[in-house]
């Protein structure tokens, strides 16, 4: 394969939510599922996030347990994956929390459209990648990550990139753990937003477990494709 194995790992409301219409993130597991989730972190080259989710929750996609980053610096690996924004047009702020915090590669890929002025600010702090005329290509990002030996992709969201890499049929697995409550609001984020498929382009999926972790269920899903 040419690019990355990749899989989403998410956390949803009971109603498919990921956050509040303010898109506030809200704690939908618990202890559990985030080492579960710190876990996925440590095994995998690369961590992906789009940049509403870095304007929304700032997050540092750091690996967070001090024996899982001591095993990484074991093995040969920095403590942290690479870290990975989607941002078409370099909006990523340049006091982000993954700037700060942890050790690592940083990527910001943007578009060709991108501000020059804004591109020259994040190559001081990250390794900046340019592909496609106006937003991200995905599929030509996925194989470039490849050839820096990124064979493993944790993509851990928004809606929108979740969107665009599933309908770009870049992914493998699905890992979705859904929570006891319900969140509600038409404009609050789902798994999946973006422009949605059509009945004929239906993507299928094959159930590889459903587990219960407290209070909610961890659903694994492989990608079988069009339906």
């Amino acid at each position: 394969m040419d690019r990355p194995f990749i899989f989403i790992n998410s956390a949803m409301s009971a109603d498919g939510k990921l956050s509040t219409k303010e898109r506030k993130q809200v704690k939908i597991s618990g202890k559990l599922d985030f080492e579960r989730m710190d876990e996925l972190r440590a095994q995998a080259d690369a961590i992906m996030v789009g940049i509403g989710t870095v304007l929304a929750d700032d997050p540092s996609l750091t690996v967070k347990s001090p024996e899982r980053k001591a095993a990484r610096k074991a093995a040969g690996k920095s403590e942290n994956p690479v870290r990975i924004i989607i941002d078409s047009a370099a909006r990523t702020p340049l006091d982000a929390d993954i700037f700060k915090k942890g050790e690592g590669l940083r990527i910001i890929a943007v578009s060709n459209s991108a501000p020059a002025e804004k591109i020259k600010s994040l190559e001081e702090k990250a390794r900046v990648i340019k592909t496609g005329d106006f937003k991200v290509n995905l599929p030509e990002l996925a194989v470039l990550l490849k050839e820096m030996g990124i064979n493993t992709l944790m993509v851990e969201g928004g809606a929108t990139l979740n969107w665009g890499m599933l309908s770009a049929g870049l992914v493998d697995e699905v890992y979705t753990f859904v929570g006891n409550l319900i969140i509600g609001g038409k404009t609050a984020p789902t798994f999946t937003d973006g422009e949605g498929f059509t009945e004929a382009e239906l993507l299928g999926l094959e159930l590889l477990s459903a587990e219960k972790i407290e209070d909610g269920i961890l659903l694994k899903w492989k990608i079988k494709g069009k339906k």
